[in-house]
Protein backbone atom coordinates (compact mmCIF):
# COMPACT_ATOMS: atom_id res chain seq x y z
CA UNK A 1 0.00 0.00 0.00
CA UNK A 2 0.86 3.44 -0.18
CA UNK A 3 2.97 5.31 2.38
CA UNK A 4 0.76 8.62 3.18
CA UNK A 5 2.36 11.43 4.50
CA UNK A 6 0.34 12.77 7.39
CA UNK A 7 1.74 16.05 7.61
CA UNK A 8 0.27 17.37 3.96
CA UNK A 9 -3.10 18.78 3.39
CA UNK A 10 -5.65 16.42 2.56
CA UNK A 11 -5.90 16.39 -1.63
CA UNK A 12 -9.30 16.20 -1.41
CA UNK A 13 -11.56 17.57 1.87
CA UNK A 14 -15.50 17.17 1.46
CA UNK A 15 -17.09 18.95 4.15
CA UNK A 16 -21.31 18.52 4.19
CA UNK A 17 -21.23 17.90 0.59
CA UNK A 18 -25.32 17.30 -0.89
CA UNK A 19 -26.42 17.36 -4.14
CA UNK A 20 -30.64 17.46 -4.84
CA UNK A 21 -32.47 16.81 -7.53
CA UNK A 22 -35.94 17.62 -7.04
CA UNK A 23 -37.01 16.15 -3.72
CA UNK A 24 -34.01 13.42 -3.95
CA UNK A 25 -30.77 14.09 -1.97
CA UNK A 26 -28.52 11.65 -4.20
CA UNK A 27 -25.45 12.49 -1.96
CA UNK A 28 -26.74 13.62 1.38
CA UNK A 29 -24.12 15.82 3.88
CA UNK A 30 -20.93 13.56 2.70
CA UNK A 31 -17.50 14.73 5.11
CA UNK A 32 -14.61 13.09 4.61
CA UNK A 33 -10.91 13.45 3.57
CA UNK A 34 -8.59 11.89 0.98
CA UNK A 35 -4.89 11.57 1.64
CA UNK A 36 -2.28 12.87 -0.84
CA UNK A 37 -0.95 10.07 -2.40
CA UNK A 38 -2.53 7.85 -1.16
CA UNK A 39 -5.65 5.03 -2.65
CA UNK A 40 -8.62 5.98 -1.78
CA UNK A 41 -11.61 3.71 -2.84
CA UNK A 42 -15.28 4.54 -2.44
CA UNK A 43 -17.49 1.43 -3.04
CA UNK A 44 -21.67 1.17 -2.88
CA UNK A 45 -24.87 -0.76 -4.11
CA UNK A 46 -25.79 0.56 -6.98
CA UNK A 47 -27.77 3.80 -6.96
CA UNK A 48 -25.85 4.42 -3.62
CA UNK A 49 -24.86 8.36 -4.93
CA UNK A 50 -20.95 6.73 -6.19
CA UNK A 51 -20.97 8.85 -9.78
CA UNK A 52 -23.05 11.93 -8.61
CA UNK A 53 -20.53 12.56 -5.93
CA UNK A 54 -17.63 12.19 -8.36
CA UNK A 55 -19.14 14.65 -10.35
CA UNK A 56 -19.43 16.97 -7.36
CA UNK A 57 -15.55 16.53 -6.99
CA UNK A 58 -14.95 16.78 -10.88
CA UNK A 59 -17.18 19.96 -10.82
CA UNK A 60 -19.69 18.48 -13.41
CA UNK A 61 -22.12 18.76 -11.22
CA UNK A 62 -22.81 21.77 -8.63
CA UNK A 63 -23.00 21.78 -4.70
CA UNK A 64 -26.69 22.01 -3.54
CA UNK A 65 -24.99 23.10 -0.60
CA UNK A 66 -21.38 22.35 1.39
CA UNK A 67 -17.53 22.32 0.44
CA UNK A 68 -15.05 20.98 -1.37
CA UNK A 69 -11.23 21.88 -1.54
CA UNK A 70 -8.83 21.00 -3.50
CA UNK A 71 -5.19 20.62 -1.46
CA UNK A 72 -6.29 23.13 1.02
CA UNK A 73 -8.00 25.78 -1.88
CA UNK A 74 -11.66 25.58 -1.48
CA UNK A 75 -13.21 24.68 -5.13
CA UNK A 76 -16.92 24.32 -4.51
CA UNK A 77 -17.57 27.39 -7.27
CA UNK A 78 -15.00 26.08 -9.64
CA UNK A 79 -15.68 25.01 -12.82
CA UNK A 80 -14.78 21.14 -14.01
CA UNK A 81 -12.08 23.13 -16.66
CA UNK A 82 -10.39 25.26 -13.89
CA UNK A 83 -10.34 22.15 -11.85
CA UNK A 84 -8.75 20.05 -14.25
CA UNK A 85 -6.06 23.14 -15.25
CA UNK A 86 -5.06 22.66 -10.88
CA UNK A 87 -4.45 18.78 -11.55
CA UNK A 88 -7.62 16.99 -10.76
CA UNK A 89 -8.03 13.97 -13.80
CA UNK A 90 -11.26 11.97 -14.40
CA UNK A 91 -12.43 8.51 -16.00
CA UNK A 92 -15.52 7.64 -16.76
CA UNK A 93 -17.57 4.36 -16.63
CA UNK A 94 -17.97 4.37 -20.45
CA UNK A 95 -14.66 4.25 -22.72
CA UNK A 96 -14.46 7.40 -24.83
CA UNK A 97 -11.47 6.98 -27.20
CA UNK A 98 -11.06 7.79 -30.96
CA UNK A 99 -11.75 4.43 -32.07
CA UNK A 100 -10.23 5.40 -35.51
CA UNK A 101 -6.70 6.51 -34.66
CA UNK A 102 -4.06 4.69 -33.43
CA UNK A 103 -2.94 4.87 -29.58
CA UNK A 104 -0.11 7.06 -30.34
CA UNK A 105 -2.30 9.54 -31.93
CA UNK A 106 -5.33 8.98 -29.07
CA UNK A 107 -2.65 10.30 -26.39
CA UNK A 108 -1.02 12.80 -28.83
CA UNK A 109 -4.24 14.58 -28.95
CA UNK A 110 -4.60 13.97 -25.63
CA UNK A 111 -1.30 16.17 -24.84
CA UNK A 112 -1.54 18.87 -27.39
CA UNK A 113 -5.14 19.51 -25.45
CA UNK A 114 -3.74 19.84 -22.77
CA UNK A 115 -1.37 22.70 -23.94
CA UNK A 116 -3.79 24.37 -25.56
CA UNK A 117 -2.56 23.46 -28.77
CA UNK A 118 -5.52 24.07 -31.11
CA UNK A 119 -7.09 20.36 -32.30
CA UNK A 120 -7.57 20.05 -36.13
CA UNK A 121 -7.83 17.29 -38.86
CA UNK A 122 -4.71 19.19 -40.86
CA UNK A 123 -2.23 18.93 -38.64
CA UNK A 124 0.35 16.04 -38.02
CA UNK A 125 0.00 13.68 -35.41
CA UNK A 126 3.51 12.82 -35.10
CA UNK A 127 4.88 13.75 -31.50
CA UNK A 128 7.88 15.33 -31.19
CA UNK A 129 10.76 13.85 -28.86
CA UNK A 130 9.67 14.53 -25.86
CA UNK A 131 6.10 13.42 -26.20
CA UNK A 132 7.30 10.00 -27.77
CA UNK A 133 9.12 9.71 -24.83
CA UNK A 134 6.27 10.14 -22.78
CA UNK A 135 3.83 8.00 -24.77
CA UNK A 136 6.47 5.50 -23.65
CA UNK A 137 6.23 5.90 -20.56
CA UNK A 138 2.44 5.55 -20.70
CA UNK A 139 2.10 2.58 -22.71
CA UNK A 140 4.86 1.07 -20.25
CA UNK A 141 2.20 2.37 -16.59
CA UNK A 142 -0.84 0.71 -18.64
CA UNK A 143 0.88 -2.26 -20.32
CA UNK A 144 0.48 -1.05 -23.68
CA UNK A 145 3.71 -1.93 -25.47
CA UNK A 146 4.00 -3.21 -29.03
CA UNK A 147 0.20 -1.43 -29.06
CA UNK A 148 1.45 2.43 -29.98
CA UNK A 149 0.67 1.96 -33.53
CA UNK A 150 -2.29 -0.56 -33.20
CA UNK A 151 -5.76 1.45 -34.19
CA UNK A 152 -7.72 1.74 -30.71
CA UNK A 153 -11.24 0.59 -32.18
CA UNK A 154 -8.81 -2.83 -32.92
CA UNK A 155 -8.24 -3.33 -29.37
CA UNK A 156 -9.92 -5.22 -26.89
CA UNK A 157 -12.47 -3.49 -24.76
CA UNK A 158 -10.07 -4.25 -21.85
CA UNK A 159 -7.23 -2.65 -23.78
CA UNK A 160 -9.40 0.60 -24.45
CA UNK A 161 -9.95 0.69 -20.40
CA UNK A 162 -6.30 1.12 -20.29
CA UNK A 163 -5.68 3.44 -22.77
CA UNK A 164 -8.64 5.54 -21.48
CA UNK A 165 -6.28 5.69 -18.25
CA UNK A 166 -3.17 6.31 -20.14
CA UNK A 167 -5.25 9.35 -22.16
CA UNK A 168 -5.72 10.69 -18.51
CA UNK A 169 -2.80 10.42 -17.25
CA UNK A 170 -1.10 12.14 -20.31
CA UNK A 171 -3.02 15.54 -18.80
CA UNK A 172 -0.69 14.74 -15.43
CA UNK A 173 -3.17 14.87 -12.44
CA UNK A 174 -2.29 15.44 -9.51
CA UNK A 175 -5.75 13.56 -8.57
CA UNK A 176 -6.78 10.67 -10.95
CA UNK A 177 -10.53 10.05 -10.68
CA UNK A 178 -11.09 6.72 -11.55
CA UNK A 179 -14.95 5.71 -12.09
CA UNK A 180 -15.95 1.98 -11.61
CA UNK A 181 -12.29 1.20 -13.86
CA UNK A 182 -13.18 -2.51 -14.19
CA UNK A 183 -16.78 -2.20 -15.04
CA UNK A 184 -17.69 -4.33 -18.15
CA UNK A 185 -14.29 -5.80 -18.19
CA UNK A 186 -14.06 -10.35 -17.61
CA UNK A 187 -12.69 -11.65 -14.90
CA UNK A 188 -9.33 -11.86 -17.07
CA UNK A 189 -9.12 -8.36 -17.81
CA UNK A 190 -9.56 -7.41 -14.49
CA UNK A 191 -6.63 -8.48 -13.52
CA UNK A 192 -4.27 -6.06 -15.77
CA UNK A 193 -6.15 -3.41 -14.87
CA UNK A 194 -5.71 -3.70 -11.60
CA UNK A 195 -2.10 -4.66 -11.61
CA UNK A 196 -1.69 -0.58 -13.57
CA UNK A 197 -3.54 0.80 -11.20
CA UNK A 198 -1.03 -0.75 -8.83
CA UNK A 199 2.14 0.58 -10.75
CA UNK A 200 0.39 4.22 -11.28
CA UNK A 201 3.06 6.84 -9.47
CA UNK A 202 3.17 6.75 -5.27
CA UNK A 203 2.91 10.43 -5.24
CA UNK A 204 -0.47 10.44 -7.54
CA UNK A 205 -3.23 10.49 -5.34
CA UNK A 206 -6.16 8.41 -6.93
CA UNK A 207 -9.82 7.73 -5.69
CA UNK A 208 -11.82 5.20 -7.18
CA UNK A 209 -15.68 4.11 -7.32
CA UNK A 210 -16.02 0.34 -7.56
CA UNK A 211 -18.94 -1.69 -7.35
CA UNK A 212 -16.99 -4.66 -7.12
CA UNK A 213 -16.01 -4.82 -3.26
CA UNK A 214 -13.45 -7.58 -3.53
CA UNK A 215 -11.38 -5.67 -6.26
CA UNK A 216 -11.73 -2.21 -4.35
CA UNK A 217 -10.49 -3.57 -1.26
CA UNK A 218 -7.21 -5.09 -2.79
CA UNK A 219 -5.91 -1.93 -3.86
CA UNK A 220 -7.24 0.46 -1.29
CA UNK A 221 -5.41 2.60 1.68
CA UNK A 222 -8.84 3.86 3.05
CA UNK A 223 -12.31 3.13 1.53
CA UNK A 224 -15.83 5.25 1.88
CA UNK A 225 -19.15 3.21 1.65
CA UNK A 226 -21.87 5.11 0.52
CA UNK A 227 -25.79 3.86 1.52
CA UNK A 228 -28.69 5.88 -0.07
CA UNK A 229 -26.07 8.70 -0.44
CA UNK A 230 -24.70 9.09 2.83
CA UNK A 231 -21.25 7.69 4.23
CA UNK A 232 -22.30 4.31 5.88
CA UNK A 233 -18.99 3.11 6.48
CA UNK A 234 -15.64 4.45 6.26
CA UNK A 235 -11.81 3.15 7.53
CA UNK A 236 -9.02 0.38 6.43
CA UNK A 237 -9.99 -2.20 4.25
CA UNK A 238 -10.22 -4.43 6.82
CA UNK A 239 -12.33 -2.55 9.34
CA UNK A 240 -15.10 -2.07 6.02
CA UNK A 241 -14.52 -5.75 4.94
CA UNK A 242 -15.77 -6.50 8.32
CA UNK A 243 -18.53 -3.28 8.96
CA UNK A 244 -21.84 -5.21 9.71
CA UNK A 245 -23.90 -2.90 7.89
CA UNK A 246 -21.52 -3.04 4.73
CA UNK A 247 -22.08 -6.52 5.19
CA UNK A 248 -25.64 -6.48 5.05
CA UNK A 249 -25.60 -4.08 2.02
CA UNK A 250 -23.51 -6.10 0.05
CA UNK A 251 -24.51 -9.69 1.49
CA UNK A 252 -27.81 -9.48 2.95
CA UNK A 253 -31.25 -7.77 2.70
CA UNK A 254 -30.53 -3.81 3.97
CA UNK A 255 -33.27 -1.94 3.15
CA UNK A 256 -33.02 1.09 6.01
CA UNK A 257 -31.27 4.20 5.64
CA UNK A 258 -28.12 3.96 6.61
Amino acid sequence: MTSVDSGLPPAIELRGVTRNFGGLKAVDDVTFSIAQGSRHVVIGPNGAGKTTLFALMSGELELSSGQIKLFGSDVSSWSAMRRSRVGLGRTYQITNVFSGLSVEENLVLAMRGRKGGRLSMFRSTKPDTAASQRIDELLGICGLHGRRHDRAGAMSYGEQRLLELAIALSNEPKVLLLDEPAAGLSPAERGPMAETIRRLPSDLTVVLIEHDMELALGLADRVTCLYYGQVLAEGAPDEVRSHEKVQAVYFGTASSHA
